[in-house]
């Protein structure tokens, strides 16, 4: 797992970092007021409702809800992880990020590592062209100059270190390359080659960098056909997609992905004009994967043979996508004909014949209800239990939404049982901290998310921590964060309650009017506080009264009782 990047760290990044600049290098911007505004680049619209506030560092759009800091944009145009967006901030800012315990690799190791690999693919892709062979291999395929170039393809020569020499020129290079998965070592110890004769394909993250590759035999051998790099600290296969960085520099908006299972599968489709292929790295659809593909576009087209092992696959893909199946997204599955793969489909049947089956593919819904129906007699009682009993852990994962009332609604239309999932596994519990609280709480909770250095207008103890009232934590929790990290922007304080349940309401706060400037914002913040401070003494007093009622006070309790009520008195 990647170590935790320290919040004080991005809260100082985003401070440096103006959010205009980098959203006006990627949207153009034009100045409206205190802000700047633009046709939202995340859905299609006419009117301007996409709107970016230096003073909060914050950009939100009226239209589609869309919101946050310049790290959540990064994450959502470039279609970025959230470490490399905070990377790209920090090469931009002139910053090393520091990653708290638990990163697999030093930030040190990591750019040489990625200076290897990239070493190793230009060290492949020079043997491609004086190999007889590999070259043939591909021609043989169809693929072309500029296909080859696209996928950076090469060779990988026979021999025990061919790579080895090339570029293990020193102790420290070769700990390198064996760090990389480039080198292996036998039961003597000593280091080779791991890929000897094989066509190469590189594998790229989302920021185009080579992170390991894939090998192919050239003339079948004891040894697997395809060899893939093993997990290094860059690579890991369960979070990787084969194709996805070139699907990404062919659209500037990925109208949909295709997931296939083999490297060849994905350059054959790019190559005849299917730019939108990715595949798996010989391993099962991750939750990971899922993730990363709803991402990139909200229409996912799963591809797969259409036996017995390729169903088994789908359904693998069907349990990793339906947590990830919020409202807008779509998951397709297409089978083909025993026999074929997506490359030799698309050479008998061009790229109508493909899209055509696209067009045809089996929706997910539907193939949910056949796998899990297809050995039940739904025409008895005993069947329809079995299917629903079958279907309710699946259909917990869904998050809540149309999607899910649909599937529930088909369930119910399929075996006439009422299912009731309303808490979702995913779905956080109400809390006694309300989205809503009352407008003197809602009030200076606004104000703090709008002008978070007003929390140091207080001075602790804060006495009205103690009222009972919905929205008093939130709001002990907002001052203390705020005066703990002095630097803290409207953006990045809404970008770390990103994943708790109180940032839709902190959000609708952060895009709230506030009559007046900062000074009107203070007054209005110390006067809100005051009033609290007035609620926590009648709370206590409320308390005391009470509890003379129903017991003796102590000595000190009638004291305080006492002057509790001549500060009532006085309108204190």
């Amino acid at each position: 797992m990647a170590g935790r990047i320290p919040e004080k760290f991005i809260d100082d990044l985003l401070a440096r970092i103006d959010i205009v600049d980098v959203i006006q290098e990627r949207v153009p911007l034009k100045k409206s007021g205190r802000d700047w505004s633009a046709r939202c680049p995340f859905h299609d619209e006419r009117s301007a409702s996409f709107t970016v506030s230096p003073a909060k560092q914050f950009y939100h759009c009226f239209g589609c809800g869309e919101h946050g800091s310049a790290i959540g944009f990064l994450m959502k145009y470039d279609r970025l992880e959230f470490p490399d967006a905070i990377e790209e901030l920090a090469n931009r800012a002139g910053l090393k990020v520091p990653y708290e315990g638990g990163r697999e690799a030093p930030r040190e190791d990591a750019s040489d590592l990625y200076i290897v690999l990239d070493a190793a693919a230009g060290y492949f892709r020079r043997q491609l062209a004086d190999n007889d062979a590999a070259r043939t291999y591909f021609a043989q395929r169809g693929l072309d100059d500029s296909v080859l170039a696209r996928f950076n393809l090469g060779y990988a020569p026979e021999g025990w270190d061919g790579l080895k020499n090339a570029l293990g020129t020193s102790a420290a290079r070769i700990a390198l390359l064996e760090k990389a998965g480039l080198l292996t070592h036998g039961e003597k110890g000593g280091k080779y080659d791991r890929f000897r004769d094989r066509v190469m394909f590189p594998i790229l993250d989302r920021r185009g960098r080579t992170i390991a590759f894939g090998g192919r035999v050239l003339v079948k051998d004891d040894g697997p056909k395809y060899l893939n790099s093993p997990e290094t600290p860059l690579f890991h296969k369960g979070r990787e997609l084969f194709g996805l960085w070139q699907v990404r520099e062919a659209h500037s908006k990925i109208p949909r992905l295709i997931v296939v299972e083999g490297y060849m599968d994905v350059i054959s489709l790019h190559q005849f004009g299917v730019a939108q292929a990715v595949a798996t790295l010989g391993t099962a659809t991750t939750r990971d994967h899922a993730e990363i593909l709803f991402r990139q576009c909200a229409d996912v087209y799963f591809c797969f043979d259409g036996d017995r092992a390729g169903r088994q696959a789908a359904w693998r893909a069907v349990e990793s996508v339906l947590p990830r199946m919020r409202d807008g997204r779509q998951a397709m599955f297409l089978f083909l004909p025993d026999g074929e793969d997506p490359d030799s489909v698309i050479r008998k049947e061009g790229l109508a014949g493909f899209e055509q089956r696209l067009k045809d593919a089996t929706t997910l819904s539907a193939f949910f209800f056949h796998e899990l129906g297809k050995d039940v007699n739904l025409a008895s009682l005993d069947g329809k239990a079995r299917l629903a009993e079958r279907a309710r852990p699946l259909l917990t994962q869904i998050p809540d939404g149309a999607f899910r009332d649909l599937m529930l609604a088909e369930l119910d239309k399929t075996t006439g049982v009422r299912m009731q999932v309303a808490a979702v596994a995913e779905s956080p519990s109400p809390r006694r901290t309300s989205a809503q609280p009352p407008s003197l709480v809602r009030s200076a909770v606004g104000l703090l998310v709008q002008s978070p250095s007003l929390a140091t207008a207080i001075e602790p103890p804060w006495t009205f921590a103690v009222l009972r009232l919905p929205g008093i934590a939130l709001l002990i929790e907002l001052i203390g964060l705020c005066r703990a990290r002095p630097d803290i922007t409207t953006g990045s304080l809404i970008e770390h309650f990103g994943e708790r349940e109180e940032a839709k309401a902190l959000r609708k706060l952060a895009i709230m009017e506030f009559p007046g400037g900062m000074d009107e914002a203070r007054t209005e913040f110390l006067d809100a506080t005051a009033q609290l401070e007035r609620q926590t003494r009648n709370q206590r007093l409320d308390d005391l009264c009470r509890q003379q009622e129903e017991s003796a006070l102590s000595d000190d309790e009638k004291q305080e009782l006492r002057s509790l009520l001549v500060a009532k008195g006085m309108g204190v």
